[in-house]
């Protein structure tokens, strides 16, 4: 449903999808992946931008579910971060839940909610601003 591919796919499948209101993004996180060499050696640690990134993934299946056939051809960009919080270490063999809330939408612009949970704790909280656009 997203463009995204190997190795810049941050979201393994997508469940409870309410179009136009909230999904539920899984990623399995395992040692293989590609950003773990660099952060760190020594103590892998997967980076809070990519768990944001996560979100916007989920977000933008989101936005292709509840727009159907709307989307073909478009694709869904970040505008803007806020408030982001990051409360633990997300580590290799992690099962991370992606919560996605669609706070607004106005003409192309939509405004999310998102959380990460590993064993429903409460790892990374964030807003953030998308737009559909074309490619």
């Amino acid at each position: 449903m997203i463009p995204h591919r190997y190795p810049f796919l941050l979201i393994d499948r997508v469940q409870d999808v309410v179009p136009e209101t909230s999904a539920t993004g899984i990623k399995n996180v395992t040692i293989n992946e590609p950003f773990f060499p660099g952060h760190f050696p020594d103590k892998p640690v997967m980076p809070g931008v990519l768990i944001i990134e996560s979100m916007a993934q989920t977000a933008a299946v989101l936005v292709v579910s509840g727009l159907g056939t709307e989307t073909e051809g478009k694709l869904v960009y970040f505008m803007s971060v806020e408030s982001a919080r990051f409360r633990k270490p997300v580590i290799p063999g992690d099962r991370l839940e992606i919560r996605v809330i669609k706070r607004q939408t106005r003409g192309s612009v939509w405004k999310f909610e998102g959380q990460a949970y590993v064993q429903n704790i409460l790892v990374a909280e964030s807003g953030f601003t998308a737009m559909i656009v074309d490619k």
